[in-house]
């Protein structure tokens, strides 16, 4: 199965979790790495939309494309989420529930999407080895500002 993130082409090649491990994310703690990616092109798009500023949204992207091992798939299911799992700053409970279930060595998580509930992003786990995905493609993205307006 392909999936699919937007971001910075200096990071494009990165599969550490560094930045979210850094920053931590609606679904892990800071110092716990991860990487976000969502089930389309679109969505990863609209995703990034959501979480950047106008001003700051850098002339140099890339769409990566990953494959994923679908057997290595964790679905956290919508009715067992918590009521406030879509609030931003992001919940406790979300950062939690995501921290615990890559730290016991989950190798991917299938969430549904904050912008779109009917939609799924993927939360990847950079320290279990070997990886249950891998990089297929990086392609430059020019980004539509419209989508921003």
């Amino acid at each position: 199965m392909q999936i699919y993130r937007l971001c910075k082409t200096e990071f494009a090649k990165d599969l550490t979790g560094t930045g979210a491990k850094l920053y931590g994310g609606r679904w892990n703690k800071i110092n716990t790495p991860c990487i976000y990616a969502a089930s389309s092109r679109a969505l990863a798009v609209l995703e990034f939309s959501v979480n950047v500023n106008e001003l700051l949204i850098p002339d140099n992207l890339s769409m990566v494309t990953l494959e994923i091992e679908q057997k290595s798939v964790k679905e956290i299911l919508f009715k067992n989420l918590p009521k406030d799992w879509k609030q931003c700053p992001f919940s406790a409970a979300t950062q939690d529930l995501g921290t615990y279930l890559l730290e016991k060595g989950a190798r991917i998580l299938k969430v549904p999407s904050a912008v779109i509930e009917q939609e799924y992003n993927f939360i990847l786990n950079p320290l279990v080895a070997p990886p249950a995905f891998k990089l297929v493609e990086i392609t430059d993205y020019p980004y539509d500002r419209r989508i921003k307006k």
